[in-house]
């Protein structure tokens, strides 16, 4: 699927960025440049990871199955950037 024209899934409830960046796999320094949606979605299971890890008490069955989702979208949408920054 081309990623210029993907959009996020109706599920998700994070920001939707203007514009997309670089980001750096901080466990092997490689960098992928993700577009404005990628990053979106790059970020929300970034951010819910950090919850896992800080308060796995916070976590519900919804943020879970959320980020499982997230990590799926992610693969199908791009899987060369994921295969860098996520696996």
């Amino acid at each position: 699927m081309n990623t210029k024209t993907a959009k996020l899934p109706k599920w998700f409830k994070g920001q939707l960025y203007d514009k997309g960046d670089t980001v750096k796999n901080p466990f092997s320094g490689e960098e992928y440049e993700l577009n404005n949606v990628e990053l979106s979605m790059y970020d929300f299971i970034i951010g819910t990871q950090l919850v896992f890890e800080m308060s796995p008490n916070l976590a519900t069955k919804g943020m879970v199955d959320d980020f499982q989702k997230g990590l799926d979208w992610f693969k199908e949408h791009n899987a060369e950037a994921y295969m860098v920054l996520l696996d």
